[in-house]
This record gives C-alpha cells, sequence and structure tokens, in this order.
C-alpha cells in the first residue's frame, strides 16, 4: 500500500472518530441522567445537561466550515477536537449540575466542527465519482453512534459509573487527533475575505432562540427568534464575505436540499429518542437490552448508506424518492404497533425505517456539495449540516411535546402513545417525498 493511500486511510479513520464522537455525545448521557441526578441533584435542570450541549453545537456549525476555510481544514479541526476533549474532562470532573451543563456547552462547542469540517474535509480529500461512497461512510458512523450511544451509555454507567461516559472521550479524542494531526494533508483554501463574525453570532442567535423556541413554546423566544432571523437575512445580504452568502439559495438543488435535509432531521430526531422508550415499555426490556433490540434499524442504515454510496454514482433523485417513500412506510408501520406487539414485528419496521434513512441521509448532503462551486462547498456543507441538526432537535422537542400532550392526564401506557405519537411521521414524511419531486435531475 502506497504512502499516499496509507495517509489518506489514516485521515478518513481519524475523521469519521472525530464525527462518532460528536454524535455519540447527543445520546449516551441521555440513559445515565438518572445517575447524574442522584449523584449531583438539581433534577429540575437535568435535561439542560443535554439541551446545552445540542444548542452549543447547532449554534456553533454554520460557523466552523467558512473558520475552516480560513485556517485549514486540520487545524480547526484538531482545535475544535481539543476543545470537545476539555469539555468532556471537565463534564466527568463537576460536582454539581451547573457545572456539569456548563462543561457540556464547552464540549458542544467542540463538538459543532466534528460533523461540519470532516464532512468538508472527506469530500475534497477524495474525487467527486468517490464522494457518494465516502459520504455513506458518515452515514453508517451516524447510525451506528446515534442508536449505540443509549447501549454504550447503559453499560458503561452500570460498570463503572457516569463519569466515565465523558472520561472514555479522552483516549479515543486523543486517537483522533494523532491520525488527523499525521495523515490529514489538504491545501489550505484560497479566502482572502474577512470572517464574519458579525453573521456567525446572528446565526448561532438564531438557531438558539428557535431551539428554545421549540423548548419552551414561550412569547419570548418567538419574538427572540422573528428579530435575529431578520436582523440575520439583513446582514447575510449585506455583509461583504457572508457566513451563508444569499447565492447558495440561489440554486435549485439547495432550495430543495436544505429544507428536505431539515425536515429529514426531525423524522431521525423524533424515532432516535423515542423508539427506545417504546422497546423499554412494551416490552419490560432494561437500557442496555433496549439498545441491542434497536439493531435492526442500526444495521438496515449502516449497509444501505454503504451500498447506495458506493451504487449510486450521480443519479441521486430517483434513490432520495424511494428512500423518502420507504420513510413513509416505516413510520406506517411503527404507527401500528402495539404494547403487545411481537417484536419480530418491531424489528421489520424498524429494518424498513433504516433502510429508507440510509437512501437518504448523507446522499442528500452529496447532491449539495456537488450543486456548488468549490469556493462555496464549505459554506455549503455548513448550512446542511446546521438544516439537519436544528431539524433533529427540533423533532426531538416537537414529538416530545406530542407525548406529554399525549399522557398528560390519561392513564394509558406509554407504550399505547409512543406509535400515536409517531405516527406523525407519517404526514412529515409524505412532505419530504413532495418536495424530493422538485429536486432537479
Amino acid at each position: 500500500m502506497s504512502t499516499h493511500l496509507t495517509r489518506k486511510t489514516m485521515a478518513t479513520a481519524g475523521l469519521l472518530l472525530g464525527m462518532a464522537l460528536s454524535v455519540l455525545d447527543q445520546t449516551v448521557v441521555a440513559i445515565a441522567l438518572p445517575a447524574i441526578a442522584e449523584d449531583l441533584g438539581g433534577m429540575d435542570a437535568i435535561g439542560w445537561i443535554v439541551t446545552s450541549y445540542v444548542l452549543a453545537s447547532t449554534a456553533t456549525g454554520a460557523l466552523y466550515g467558512r473558520v475552516s476555510d480560513r485556517f485549514g481544514r486540520r487545524t480547526v479541526f484538531l482545535a475544535a477536537l481539543a476543545v470537545f476533549a476539555a469539555g468532556s474532562a471537565l463534564s466527568g470532573l463537576a460536582q454539581t449540575t451547573p457545572h456539569l451543563i456548563a462543561a457540556r456547552t464547552l464540549q458542544g462547542i467542540g463538538a459543532g466542527a466534528l460533523f461540519v469540517v470532516p464532512a468538508v474535509a472527506l469530500s475534497e480529500l477524495y474525487p467527486l465519482r468517490l464522494r457518494g461512497r465516502v459520504q455513506g461512510f458518515t452515514g453508517g458512523v451516524f447510525a451506528l453512534a446515534g442508536v449505540g450511544g443509549p447501549l454504550a451509555g447503559g453499560l458503561i454507567t452500570d460498570a463503572a459509573g457516569w463519569r466515565w461516559i465523558f472520561y472514555v472521550n479522552l483516549p479515543l479524542a486523543a486517537v483522533g487527533m494523532a491520525l488527523v494531526g499525521y495523515a490529514l494533508r489538504l491545501p489550505k483554501p484560497a479566502t482572502t475575505g474577512r470572517l464574519d463574525l458579525a453573521g456567525a453570532l446572528l446565526i448561532a442567535g438564531t438557531a438558539v432562540s428557535l431551539l428554545l423556541l421549540a423548548e419552551s413554546l414561550s412569547g419570548t423566544a418567538a419574538v427572540a427568534f422573528a428579530v435575529l432571523l431578520t436582523l440575520s437575512v439583513w446582514w447575510q445580504r449585506r455583509a461583504p464575505d457572508p457566513m451563508l452568502p444569499p447565492r447558495l439559495f440561489t440554486v435549485p438543488a439547495l432550495r430543495v436540499v436544505l429544507p428536505a435535509t431539515a425536515l429529514l432531521g426531525g423524522l431521525l430526531g423524533g424515532s432516535l429518542v423515542y423508539l427506545p422508550t417504546f422497546v423499554q415499555a412494551a416490552y419490560g426490556m432494561g437500557a442496555t437490552q433496549a439498545g441491542l433490540a434497536l439493531m435492526p434499524y442500526v444495521l438496515t442504515f449502516t449497509a444501505v448508506s454503504f451500498v447506495a454510496g458506493a451504487g449510486i454514482g450521480t443519479r441521486f433523485k430517483p434513490f432520495l424518492l424511494a428512500g423518502a417513500l420507504i420513510v413513509v412506510l416505516g413510520f406506517v408501520l411503527l404507527s401500528r404497533l402495539e404494547p403487545g406487539t411481537p417484536y419480530a414485528l418491531l424489528a421489520v419496521a424498524l429494518g424498513v425505517l433504516g433502510a429508507g434513512f440510509g437512501l437518504l441521509m448523507q446522499n442528500l448532503v452529496v447532491v449539495a456539495q456537488n450543486a456548488v462551486a468549490p469556493a462555496d462547498l464549505a459554506a455549503t456543507t455548513s448550512a446542511t449540516m446546521t438544516a439537519r441538526g436544528l431539524g433533529l432537535s427540533l423533532g426531538v422537542a416537537a414529538f416530545g411535546n406530542l407525548l406529554t400532550r399525549a399522557l398528560d392526564g390519561s392513564t394509558r401506557a406509554t407504550a399505547a402513545a409512543v406509535p400515536e405519537v409517531l405516527a406523525w411521521g407519517i404526514p412529515a414524511a409524505v412532505a419530504l417525498v413532495a418536495l424530493l419531486v422538485f429536486l432537479p435531475r
């Protein structure tokens, strides 16, 4: 094997490891929240241990693509992974809930780069004809880390205590930094404009206010979102080198891909977070068993991501439409689940949903990347990842609100309410199909 190929393989492994850490820490903590609350107290603020990370990583995602244009992919990735590791160490050392929330926020600031920068770097590291195949690997990483997070969190918490959920990130981050630091060699993008810090702050503020609105449904958050969104649009139009260049939104493919990615993120978020709840409630499983029970979802998501990435070539639209239709079928099957449904039928529904997501997730990213010039690659990838992150967070909040309403004042079991909530994924998935019809060939 040539030295060049070996370096490329090592760089790819390091970038994918960073991606895995970013996704894992969205989900790995949820299973340990009862143990954390028992140890640190502050049960009224315990949800912010998860939310602070999601807010920070989503709000900073759009910034990192353009920062890496200025300082280089490797430098920004290494710096962000170091921040993530520092936040992980401080999270493990936290002695109060507010301290843990602050540490998780720092961790999330680093994590904002760990999906965006690798997505850009991998598209530059490999030729256009291999872009779909490589992005298929990132889809597999997302599936494994997203659903494997609760399983890993349960195993680590039971075996060593909740603090090791964070400490285990340190050696993994060190490996990722070593691989990327040694092996990633990309030319520094030619950027002469000034970094749009004002635009970055406005976009981050808009994202945070939108997520807070979804969490609280408060009038204050709604006003803040409207004001910040208006200011963001105004600033992006007048800034000499905007964070999200308005010309991106004149590209026909992006007009479809960005809202489709946000909608897909919402469907991913709602299913990833609440399917484990159904499995535990319907079958009396513990956290570890529930994680294993979701493996049909993980396996089909991962396998289809790899196969589709390798085989689609440049004919994306038929596969994307097929993926969206399969997702519709998946949510139809999930909506018909009952507490007494045999597990085999649940496994089929999970496999169908995983296959649909596997066809969609990373191929939408590739369509966006292929639609723009190299100079706009980082900004486009950042916008796509931010849309997915916002959609995922909004999906979790929306499905959570629906579940709360379904259970409020009701004597029904959670296992009966979750399928009713997941039924709302059907019209959302149909909307995704309708949107993708307008994707240019």
